[in-house]
């Protein structure tokens, strides 16, 4: 049975394009490779009548304003909120939702004083439904693979895709397959999709295999893939910061700083600030910069040793496993961003990754490793004179805490460099561990114990 097409009843080719970031050629359909009929690369999203249109800045932003005080779903999601910039639905009932988007912008006063950077943020996409900004992308995908007449949908992941996956595919009653690679994920992320009804396959490859595989299935079985080459989901990753200018009242910061993987999320949002400056929602362009850890760190190998011109891979090895990948799909529109925004590219040890991730989490509101590359990063560019001390910075943290909690209770234990390499570089990280203290059950053992930690 051949796999449906993109272009079924009920997707609106009419409104948007499939364009391909290297040759241009425009089509109003898409293999389900999502790749190039002429030269093989990636497609993305365009929309050639937006122009004609009419739609002024001032009205786009009333419109988004006056829904939030409506309580339909389609205006309850903070990415639908912003279906304006999105590819049209036939009707509002065909969006699957969770409410995803509406995270909150956190001041971190704590993590500024370490940086010197008073004006610093975090846009937390951790409190999303599943726990990260893959459900800003999925609730748009997975809606168009259901309008498309798929009954699978599929992904390669490490972790948190497969998350956000299976719990968009129950709520719009498709069925989901999972490939991941055995032993590299978290049991916190694994047991989402197992309780959201995936079918779950551990492989004995790295996410690169699990994603060459999916590459092939998809030509032969009717199963729509939602990895982040599918450009419905870097559509629906781009309402971060659409979200986030209008938190900030549309003035944009100077820098916005997000974690490296496959890449499709620092693409997502390059294009949609690319999107705004063009349709005259903000005046200027933030530099977008993207950290990599120093163990999977193909984009900063390839911007450094062949100018963003060609992939360089990498076999990947970080303990942040959402980032854990070294043959990124999306590095040519990451390179692209890179260049269009004047953003930096920088890389971060596990050692800068750990200490970062404790000083999040002492601002009380924490996130999952990958995420702490941001502020390690941070650092590195304020060092370089690449960020100034009177710029004002978001940190893009793109999973929660609880994603990877063993990570966690290593680190508090003194457990997570045990034996490594970075066992004596990790010591210095000692002031930040709080491990649990196991007491007599008295009340001078509490009392001795909270002397103790005042001093």
């Amino acid at each position: 049975m051949p796999p449906p097409s993109t272009s079924a009843p009920g997707v609106r080719q009419t409104k948007f394009r499939f364009r391909c970031i290297a040759c241009g050629d425009l089509s109003g359909s898409a293999s389900q490779d999502f790749r190039c009929a002429h030269c093989g690369d990636l497609l993305e999203i365009t929309y050639p009548h937006w122009k004609e249109a009419g739609r002024t800045a001032q009205n786009l932003k009333s419109a988004w304003t006056q829904r939030r005080l409506s309580q339909s779903a389609i205006d309850l999601s903070g990415v639908w909120r912003f279906r304006d910039l999105l590819p049209t639905l036939e009707s509002d009932d065909q969006a699957i939702t969770l409410r995803e988007g509406n995270t909150p912008l956190y001041e971190l006063p704590q993590c500024a004083r370490i940086t010197g950077v008073p004006r610093l943020f975090g846009k937390h996409q951790g409190l999303n439904p599943t726990g990260s900004f893959k459900d800003a992308g999925m609730t748009v995908a997975a809606t168009f693979a259901r309008l498309a007449g798929f009954r699978w949908v599929a992904c390669a992941s490490t972790g948190n895709t497969s998350a956000s996956m299976a719990a968009y595919a129950a709520r719009g009653s498709m069925r989901s397959l999972v490939l991941v690679p055995e032993g590299k994920i978290s049991w916190s992320k694994l047991s989402q999709a197992l309780d959201y009804g995936a079918v779950t396959c551990q492989l004995r490859t790295d996410f690169d295999g699990c994603l060459r595989l999916l590459q092939e299935l998809v030509l032969r079985a009717p199963v729509y893939q939602l990895n982040s080459i599918n450009p419905f989901r870097l559509e629906g990753q781009k309402t971060l910061a659409l979200e986030l200018l209008e938190q900030l009242d549309w003035q944009p910061p100077d820098h916005i700083i997000v974690p490296g993987g496959n890449l499709g999320n620092s693409s997502a949002i390059g294009k949609a600030l690319l999107e705004m400056h063009a349709l005259g929602l903000i005046s200027r362009l933030p530099k977008l910069s993207v950290i990599q850890a120093e163990g999977a760190n193909a984009l900063v190998r390839t911007v450094r040793e062949a100018a963003g011109k060609r992939l360089i891979s990498v076999q990947a090895e970080t303990r942040a496993t959402a980032i854990r990948i070294g043959n990124p799909a999306s590095w040519e529109k990451a390179v692209h961003v890179l260049e269009a925004t004047g953003g930096a590219c920088e890389q971060v040890t596990e050692v800068e990754i750990a200490q970062a991730k404790a000083e999040i989490g002492a601002e009380g509101i924490g996130c999952e490793p990958a995420s702490a590359v941001t502020l390690a990063g941070l650092k590195k560019l304020v060092k370089q004179g690449f960020v100034k001390p009177e710029e004002t910075v978001v940190l893009v943290l793109t999973g929660n805490l609880l994603k990877d909690p063993d990570f966690t209770m290593e680190f508090h234990r003194g457990d997570l460099f045990r034996g490594t390499a970075d066992e004596n570089a990790s010591a210095a990280l000692n002031p930040l561990r709080r491990p649990p203290i196991v007491l007599d059950a008295t009340l001078d053992a509490v009392i001795r114990t909270l002397e103790q930690a005042e001093k």
